[in-house]
């Protein structure tokens, strides 16, 4: 940078810069518009510098940026991770020191709460009552028998994502629930909450959040699909509130344990001798009761560690809970214990099963491939949702290929393009063909799926290719070349197993027949046009270099006894009109062999046959109408060139491209012989 743009660039960043007074000093001291004009790009140079360089900062630093995010969301999973572990850590002490206390402590535990039950319950229920009345849409809560208060208490409420504060609420801890109301601004006598939610004790989980200033006090309550953040008075109360909401929990389950093994017949019940000769069940109920055993650690906790999984994204291991439950159950009676277990998981599960669902969601980010979504289709499939996996993966990479499509830019030319545009899809194509045939190997019933949606997307393709190819009305040769570069690809899928020419082919046909009908009108309208100027006269090529390349492209399209009908010097014996007919018509023979179908036999056939008769109807009527004996004998040799070279070679080459012979083709070759041998007949289109 100049000198002069150092010192506006200082001046620019300098902390006392005043712009008005910049400006007013700038018009004082310029001698007119020139002088205004040039500072005014100064600055606009300034400016593009300054933008380019921090772009090129954001470029340098955008991958520690990805790296960095990264790091932190893996911190915080192994937080999470931890703080249950810790949790886990401090049941077991506690377990241990509720083991080791004395004998006389818990007997007279046991005494006080024998001599005194009916008051304590009645005191906590006077006193949840007298709270209640204070929450506005409350006053269901305590319709529930039982049900009595534990814990409360104010809290503040933070938002998870920005970890703001959003409301002063208060919570009411019970026996069985949690109830979360807020802080009415204007009170209305007595009432000063306002209900906001009501909490089963087994439908969340309590998580320790770290002290990290200022954000110190807090705990969260995971509840699937959502999660809270409060924060506590002080560190105390907020250890208060953890060891009350664990213990509560705690004492729920064994409550609802003890529950269900007191709930046995109370006198004795008859068997009632079943007439039913479908009925096998002779067991107990009671028996099957004890012999299944539900009151292992892991089982109880297992709805809550299923939260906490589903919460920190660990599917794997939310999976592998619910397998060693099935494992357990899977030789067990169905009693109503477990019935009332599996309602539970179930819950989770479908929770699970929503997670999953949206994680193969198309409003999910598509980068990464079909790898991506292994991890999720690969745990519904272990879930028993096979079906719902095969489905979801289909339409993300659907919506991955058509997003791929849609950023594809459109520039330079054609060719270019579609080469673009077959590599993206047939790649994207063969991944997910690949990715398909790992993760649903054991499950054939779901090939038929893909296979319907490969045509679909085969077709959403085409769309692309004949937008850019067909409807912008490209050359013959160009579309030739583009639909070659298609097959082509479409034929490296056959590697692995799945063949798509012939959808490719027939989603093709129609653009196809309309581009040579287009393009065999274009011929002979060009052709009849030159007919209308044409002078029967021989070509003068001028240089020995043009006559050399006529006779090289004349070779190339077949015509080998072409040399014949060159003269001396840079003469050809033949009319301009009849040379440039033949190199137009064997093109499109070229062109159309390229784009040959078997259904598009008769389109190809015709439009050679009509193509054809334009210029030897030309001929024939030249004839007739010619009286000069020497231009008579130059349009009888041309018509000896088009009987005797052209068509042979246009049946020839018609014949190798296609295997067989056009038996219409040699009926107009036979046709045309009438004219050198009568030049007064005449051809017909019949």
């Amino acid at each position: 940078m100049s000198e002069t743009g150092n010192r506006l660039r200082k001046l620019l960043e300098s902390p006392n810069f005043d712009p008005q007074n910049y400006v007013k000093q700038l018009s004082q001291q310029s001698d007119g518009d020139r002088d205004l004009q040039e500072h005014r790009q100064k600055i606009q140079n300034l400016a593009d510098e300054t933008a380019q360089n921090l772009k090129k900062n954001v470029y340098k630093n955008y991958r520690q940026f990805i790296e960095t995010a990264k790091e932190i969301s893996y911190l915080e999973s192994e937080m999470y991770q931890l703080s249950h572990i810790l949790t886990e850590q401090k049941s077991i002490m506690e377990s241990i020191t509720q083991a080791l206390l004395s004998t006389d402590k818990d007997e007279t535990s046991k005494e006080m709460q024998a001599a005194f039950p009916k008051e304590t319950e009645e005191v906590k229920q006077r006193t949840l009552t007298s709270l209640l009345e204070k929450v506005e849409g409350g006053k269901n809560i305590m319709d529930t028998p039982g049900r009595h208060l534990v814990y409360n208490g104010d809290l503040v409420e933070f938002d998870v994502d920005n970890m703001s504060a959003i409301q002063k609420v208060h919570a009411f801890l019970m026996n069985d629930c949690l109830l979360i109301a807020t802080w009415l601004p204007n009170r209305r006598g007595a009432v000063k909450y306002k209900y906001n939610a009501l909490y089963d004790l087994d439908s969340f989980a309590v998580v320790n959040v770290k002290d990290n200033s200022p954000m110190k006090d807090m705990f969260k309550i995971l509840m699937f699909p959502d999660s809270r953040i409060f924060q506590a008075e002080n560190s105390k109360i907020k250890k208060e509130w953890l060891e009350i909401l664990d213990e509560t929990k705690k004492n729920k389950v064994t409550k609802d344990r003890h529950k269900k093994e007191e709930e046995q017949p109370t006198s004795p019940v008859r068997a009632e001798v079943s007439t039913n000769p479908f009925d096998m069940d002779d067991d107990d109920p009671a028996d099957a009761e004890e012999s299944v055993d539900l009151s292992l650690d892991w089982i109880q906790e297992l709805p809550e560690d299923l939260d906490v999984c589903i919460a920190q994204r660990d599917f794997e291991g939310a999976v592998d809970l619910l397998d060693k439950l099935n494992e357990y159950l899977k030789d067990q009676p169905v009693t109503q214990r477990v019935k009332e277990l599996k309602m539970k998981v179930d819950e989770r599960v479908r929770q699970l099963t929503e997670v999953l669902v949206f994680e193969l969601s198309p409003d999910r980010s598509l980068r990464g491939g079909p790898k991506a979504t292994r991890r999720a289709v690969s745990q519904l499939i272990r879930l028993g949702q096979s079906t719902k996996a095969c489905e979801l993966f289909l339409k993300n990479r659907a919506a991955a290929v058509q997003t791929a499509i849609r950023q594809l830019r459109i520039e330079g030319a054609t060719l270019l393009y579609i080469h673009k545009l077959c590599n993206i899809f047939f790649t994207s194509l063969q991944e997910t063909a690949k990715e398909f045939q790992m993760d649903f190997a054991g499950n054939t019933g779901c090939y038929s799926a893909f296979v319907v949606w490969s045509r679909s997307a085969m077709s959403m393709f085409v769309d692309a290719f004949s937008k850019q190819v067909f409807d912008s009305k490209e050359s013959l040769s160009t579309a030739a070349e583009c639909v070659k570069v298609a097959k082509e690809h479409c034929q490296l899928l056959t590697e692995i197993g799945l063949d798509l020419t012939f959808t490719l082919q027939s989603l093709l046909i129609k653009d196809i027949r309309a581009a040579l009908l287009s393009y065999k009108d274009i011929i002979m309208e060009a052709t009849k046009h030159r007919n209308s100027e044409e002078m029967w006269r021989r070509m003068n090529l001028m240089t020995p270099e043009a006559l050399n390349k006529l006779k090289d492209e004349m070779r190339s399209c077949g015509m080998g006894s072409f040399e014949q009908y060159t003269g001396d010097d840079c003469w050809v014996n033949l009319s301009y009109t009849v040379v440039a007919f033949t190199k137009q018509m064997m093109s499109f023979l070229e062109e159309g062999m390229k784009l040959y179908l078997p259904e598009l036999h008769m389109v190809l056939l015709e439009s050679l046959r009509e193509i054809i008769l334009v210029a030897v109807q030309h001929v024939d009527y030249s004839l007739r109408c010619e009286q000069e004996p020497e231009k008579k004998a130059f349009i009888m040799l041309n018509a000896t060139f088009l009987h005797d070279t052209v068509l042979p070679v246009v049946e020839r080459r018609f014949e190798e491209g296609v295997g067989k012979p056009a038996k219409q083709l040699q009926d107009l070759r036979k046709s045309t012989r009438s004219i050198r041998i009568n030049p007064e007949s005449t051809v017909s289109l019949v």
